[in-house]
């Protein structure tokens, strides 16, 4: 009787959310443990947060919650805080992790798709420029080789810097920079082969003055090629966002992404679907072009978060091609909200989820 109150009671606690997010607690891995004995249920939590509110709150759904199993005549929750690191701890912990390439960078987050054409460069730029908004030393490094949209989505034509050898990031509405469309001329092909793609990228971690970053997100190119496996190789990944959209043909491909992530040890932060649904300005009805739903069957088929649903909008596509990310064109506004509520997703699975080893080989 004792393993079905159990059961029940871990059910119950899937059914409690961080504040502010979409994802449960038990998800996050918050909860360590769910013991019952004589129909009283006792439960361990352990989280990572700096808001003291925001861990009652947690305690509190908890406890209700678990009271409201059938069989269960007592709640205990046992919760314990820990704040997380510092800047100059994370630092600090990110140099001993990798003393090469870059020392100072406290995680990395990899931007990935199955498949072109979902939206990736959007989200990643609007992410890291949300995280900048947040408070965040935010770096944002185009490792779509073939096809980058980074110099585009910021307005940036001139070519970097060099000082003592160190390449200079481009800095803009607070975040660091860095793109080979920065470099090469905008007409001119990449015609390489994959050591060249994976020397380029090495070079645009290693070669780049990043300074000290509490985020670095990569806009990967899509799919599961010379690129991403460079940078699984080359550094240790805090973890991994795929970009989908709604239809089944994105899915298929978001699936093999994700697939390829943990294959290699990355650990998956979780799913966005971009181009969600659209809300006519005019009359306010609101239509699933691409369908919907797609990306959190997904996810919980795949046993990862739905980090966001961002909305289908041309004003997004627009302040990309201006070069002013709608979470800078249109601050306020409901879209740039969904990539506030997605930077913030991002921030709670980075505190607990623990920073991949880079591979050494690739069988």
């Amino acid at each position: 009787m004792a393993k079905v109150l159990e059961e029940r009671v871990w059910e119950a606690l899937r059914a409690v959310r961080f504040p502010g997010m979409s994802r449960d607690i038990v998800s996050f891995g918050f909860v360590k443990g769910v013991a019952v004995h004589d129909g009283v249920a006792k439960v361990a939590i352990e989280m990572t947060t700096r808001d003291p509110d925001a861990a009652e709150a947690v305690r509190a759904a908890a406890l209700q919650a678990v009271g409201g199993v059938d069989g269960v005549t007592g709640a205990e929750i046992d919760l314990r805080v820990a704040a997380p690191p510092s800047r100059e701890e994370a630092a600090q912990r990110a140099i001993a992790r990798n003393p090469s390439l870059i020392p100072e960078v406290a995680a990395v987050v990899a931007v990935a798709s199955g498949k072109g054409g979902v939206g990736k460069s959007t989200v990643a730029a609007n992410l890291a420029v949300a995280l900048a908004r947040a408070g965040r030393r935010v770096g944002l490094l185009d490792v779509d080789i073939y096809g980058p949209s980074v110099p585009t989505m910021f307005g940036i034509a001139e070519r970097p810097r060099v000082i003592d050898n160190r390449i200079q990031p481009y800095e803009k509405f607070g975040v660091r920079l860095m793109s080979l469309g920065f470099i090469l001329d905008d007409d001119t092909p990449v015609i390489w082969r994959g050591p060249m793609v994976m020397r380029a990228i090495e070079q645009m971690l290693g070669d780049v003055d990043w300074g000290a970053l509490d985020v670095l997100v990569l806009d990967l190119p899509p799919g599961t090629g010379d690129a991403q496996l460079t940078v699984t190789q080359k550094i240790p990944l805090a973890g991994a966002v795929i970009v989908t959209t709604p239809q089944d043909v994105a899915l298929l491909d978001a699936r093999k992404g994700l697939q390829m992530f943990r294959k290699v040890n990355v650990p998956v932060l979780g799913i966005v679907e971009n181009m969600s649904t659209f809300v006519c300005p005019h009359c306010g009805t609101e239509t699933h072009v691409f369908r919907h739903g797609g990306g959190a069957r997904t996810a919980r088929e795949l046993g990862v978060a739905l980090l966001g649903e961002i909305p289908l909008d041309p004003a997004i596509a627009e302040g990309g091609d201006a070069g002013r990310p709608i979470t800078v064109e249109q601050p306020d506004g409901p879209h740039a909200a969904a990539f506030v509520r997605l930077a913030e997703a991002v921030t709670t699975a980075l505190a607990t989820t623990p920073t991949a080893r880079p591979q050494i080989q690739i069988v």
